[in-house]
């Protein structure tokens, strides 16, 4: 099939790719990232196709990268006035992004009634509680409740005493204040049910005065105004009048001169006794011996650190100021979402972003080999073609969205095309590039070949960088017949600075294997100008031996007119594992 003339091909419109794209975890991020220690094509590559699927809808498209931008590309960035694309280190899924964010919550002053009937309401079994900032105090169970409603200690005084605060009482019952002030504060109260004879009731008011406990009483009765008047006399907390009964004014001149609070509520003295419990504030009751889960921890640590865990429920807070943030239940764990990925440049998860295999990878725009071990639960959208450079591929996506190309975009783009493929000299070319590469230098304004002069001359890794960073700067791990195969590639506008640094990128190649366990490490140092690479190894003897470039006697490969990891010195370094490996 040609590809040229894509300028005379009908546009195709991906409606399919595209709704697949926004009901696949929409709420997770999507971003568009290349390989690790990206090039100038993967970094160029994720940024355009990220303008592309922002532009057709996705406005949560972002362009990643799991490296540091390389001279070069910082140039081509500064140029065209764009940002360093997000730095990932990975991506796994955390629990800041799985959790649920609309929280059912309670304050730490609510009552046990409003708890239980948010509770109720809501049907949850776990509730976390909450100051006025936010920040998580505990969490609160359904059973924790009945600790409010009933006390572990049956003995009847403790049954009767409680911690509870006077305005919530008369919230909780719907009350009408007379009398003293209504007070905020929580206090000891005392419930005494003034149901028995006046003579009784006496008694206990005498008691308590007696002790010093008077004004922790409660005294709660219906129409009875000598009970109220006794209550009263004796200087009690509140008087909590039921049934809807109206209180003399006398009676309510003479309980504000004593300090002494009226409630008059509607309920009968049996449930109001009820209600008044039901009044205690659920910090009462709070279990803050919790596991709490910070908004950073990993979504697959947290699937096995909290499997055998009794704990049902998990507050997700802020590690900086303790607030709630969400929450994560046992059931979150078992499929939790996903973050999108568009990989770029690579389809290996060797060469990926930590944690590619806990994202969710929904498309795949590349130029190399099909290798790896990449899987996916659903069908996804998949561009492999043998071209010099993704920015290629990503650049005739615009056309065939119908989309125009912002000029700085097409900047990008190029320097992805003219990095790869040299300015269309390397063997990896063909029309396609040739052609896209005419269609965005015109968007651009720009000239390739003074484009490209001032690309490469705008940073030289082996001037400018220790020989590990030079190493690792553009380094693509393979493997292959079970080899695993380390390839570096260093672009330079001459060799000069190649023989005073060789002994330093050797020992860096020697550390490499050492630390990485790789069966090869190769380095390749390319003159753009003269087309020629020199070409460094360590690691299995084997395998050097077998190279078919020529090694000269310092022991540098010699490879005249090879300027292409992909389609020269990587099927190079296949062949020589094979011969080592029947060897």
């Amino acid at each position: 099939m040609s590809h040229l003339s894509i300028a005379n091909q009908p546009v195709i419109r991906d409606d399919f790719a595209l709704n697949y794209f926004m009901s696949s975890s929409s709420n997770m991020p999507l971003y568009v990232i290349g390989h690790k220690n990206p090039d100038t094509d993967a970094i160029c590559s994720a940024i355009g196709y990220a303008d592309l699927l922002q532009k057709k809808g996705l406005k949560e498209a972002l362009p990643a990268r799991c490296g540091s931008v390389p001279t070069r590309t910082a140039w081509v960035l500064e140029k065209a006035g764009m940002e360093k694309p997000l730095l990932l280190d990975d991506v796994s899924a955390t629990a800041e992004m799985i959790c649920r964010k609309d929280v059912v919550k309670v304050s730490d002053d609510a009552t046990f009634l409003q708890a239980y009937q948010l509770m109720l309401t809501e049907k949850v079994r776990s509730i976390p509680v909450v100051n006025p900032n936010n920040q998580l105090c505990g969490l609160l169970k359904y059973l924790d409740l009945l600790q409010l409603l009933m006390p572990i200690d049956t003995d009847p005084e403790s049954v009767r005493r409680m911690i509870a605060c006077p305005k919530k009482i008369a919230v909780t019952l719907g009350a009408l204040a007379g009398g003293a002030d209504l007070k905020a504060e929580e206090r000891e109260i005392v419930q005494l049910v003034g149901a028995s004879s006046v003579d009784t009731v006496k008694k206990r008011l005498k008691q308590a005065t007696e002790i010093g406990d008077i004004k922790s009483y409660v005294v709660i009765c219906g129409d009875r105004p000598i009970i109220q008047q006794t209550a009263i006399e004796y200087g009690v907390c509140l008087l909590v009048v039921t049934g809807g009964f109206d209180v003399a004014a006398e009676l309510v001149q003479a309980a504000k001169e004593k300090g002494v609070v009226i409630l008059r509520c509607k309920q009968d003295t049996a449930t109001a006794s009820k209600l008044i419990r039901c009044s205690r504030m659920v910090s009462h009751a709070l279990d803050d011996d919790i596991i709490r889960v910070m908004a950073h921890d990993s979504v697959k640590v947290l699937r096995d650190s909290l499997a055998s865990v009794k704990q049902d429920l998990f507050p997700v807070i802020d590690p900086g100021d303790n607030c709630l943030m969400g929450v994560i239940s046992k059931s979150d764990l078992i499929d939790p979402p996903r973050i999108r990925l568009v990989m770029v440049d690579h389809n290996e998860y060797s060469q990926a972003v930590e944690g590619v295999e806990h994202a969710e990878v929904i498309e795949v725009i590349d130029h190399h080999r099909l290798a790896g071990d990449l899987v996916s639960r659903e069908p996804i959208r998949y561009i492999n073609e043998p071209v010099g450079s993704s920015c290629t591929l990503v650049a005739r996506e615009y056309r065939y969205a119908g989309i125009d190309i912002p000029r700085e975009v097409a900047m990008c783009l190029i320097a992805g095309m003219v990095s790869d493929t040299l300015n269309l000299t390397s063997p990896t070319t063909t029309d396609l590039d040739r052609e896209i590469l005419e269609w965005l230098c015109g968007i651009a304004s720009v000239n390739a070949a003074e484009f490209t002069h001032d690309f490469f001359a705008s940073g030289s890794l082996l001037a400018h960088n220790t020989a590990v960073e030079a190493i690792n700067a553009d380094r693509k791990v393979f493997e292959e017949n079970a080899a695993r195969v380390s390839i570096s590639h260093v672009e330079e506008s001459g060799l000069d600075l190649f023989a005073e640094r060789k002994d330093e990128l050797c020992a860096a190649l020697d550390s490499l294997i050492e630390i990485k366990g790789y069966d090869l490490a190769l380095l390749i140092v390319t003159d753009i100008n003269s087309h020629h690479s020199l070409l460094l190894a360590s690691g299995n003897s084997q395998i050097i031996n077998a190279l078919v470039f020529e090694r000269d006697a310092d022991g540098v490969f010699q490879a005249p007119g090879v300027v292409s990891r992909k389609k020269q010195v990587f099927p190079a370094v296949c062949q020589a594992i094979r011969i080592a490996s029947h060897s």
